[in-house]
């Protein structure tokens, strides 16, 4: 059976097309759906519209492909808002799929699921658009699954591209994450694959070389001294990143960072696996 999966994001909306229980191929569309968000308390009309129809055109996309079925998902973006219902009902009209708004504490879960699979213990960071996740299987248990209310997207609208702003916020926010950390530990979601992509010097986007990159404290450092020696137009132009990641990979960068430094972690492995395939775990009961 192949599947389609459809994840509304706060940067970006993404498919997985999936067949057998493995991944066949992801897609991605930057619609910048939280823009704003953390300001207004709402969605923009054209931010909806946009997103709307990407998801439309991937579920088309999916069908026409063989799909048997299309779920879709979405995250901070849509619960935070004060009219995210309206958007779930633009997407029914729009693209005739019912969209399942997760919790914070799900999307942890399904990113842990995605990430780890069968692995009994480890962890996963997860900064996405609009929240950060971090979920710690110990012993083959949840022993930690925390989210907040900041994300790559969050942060650019609190503070641009102020890197000590940025710092000063994450900090602030992520202050609930503290504790030990005994698992190796995952990075996923565009922020971290940027990260990896950027590490590896790619001018075309390769998940094979990014999915499993170690990405250090120490390299991680560097990236950002890089990335905010930058414009958002000079990283795109010597980089695979769009100019819409490349706006807001610094504040990204920075959360990342600041979460390793709170657990005490001197590195990371990017994983491509992420809370798409652990969408599609739960949805098929396995």
């Amino acid at each position: 059976m192949k599947y389609g999966v459809i994840d509304i994001g706060s940067n970006s909306v993404r498919l997985l097309m999936a067949s057998g229980g493995k991944t066949l191929y992801k897609d991605l569309n930057t619609t910048r759906l939280g823009e704003g968000l953390a300001l207004s308390g709402v969605l923009s009309a054209a931010a909806m519209y946009r997103t709307a129809f990407a998801v439309r055109d991937f579920k088309e996309r999916a069908l026409r492909e063989g799909a048997s079925d299309v779920f879709a998902f979405a995250t901070a973006a849509v619960r935070a808002a004060q009219n995210g219902f309206a958007f779930v009902q633009l997407v029914k009209e729009t693209a005739g799929l019912v969209v399942d708004v997760i919790s914070g504490e799900e999307e942890a879960a399904i990113g842990l699921a995605g990430a780890l699979g069968g692995a009994s213990d480890g962890g996963i960071i997860d900064v996405g658009g609009g929240s950060t996740e971090l979920t710690l299987r110990v012993g083959g248990s949840v022993a930690r699954a925390t989210s907040v209310d900041v994300g790559a997207v969050r942060l650019y609208d609190l503070c641009g591209r102020d890197r000590e702003k940025l710092t000063r916020t994450a900090k602030e926010k992520i202050s609930s994450f503290a504790g030990e950390c005994t698992v190796p530990v995952f990075a996923i979601g565009g922020t971290a694959t940027s990260l990896g992509a950027l590490a590896l010097g790619l001018m075309r986007y390769d998940p094979q070389k990014v999915d499993g990159y170690v990405l250090t404290a120490e390299k991680l450092d560097e990236l950002i001294d890089g990335i905010f020696a930058r414009s958002p137009e000079e990283i795109a132009a010597q980089s695979c990143l769009p100019l819409r990641r490349a706006e807001i990979v610094g504040g990204g960068a920075v959360l990342i960072r600041e979460v390793m430094r709170l657990l005490e972690l001197e590195q990371l492995t990017v994983s491509e696996r992420d809370n798409l395939e652990g969408y599609l775990l739960r949805r098929l009961g396995q």
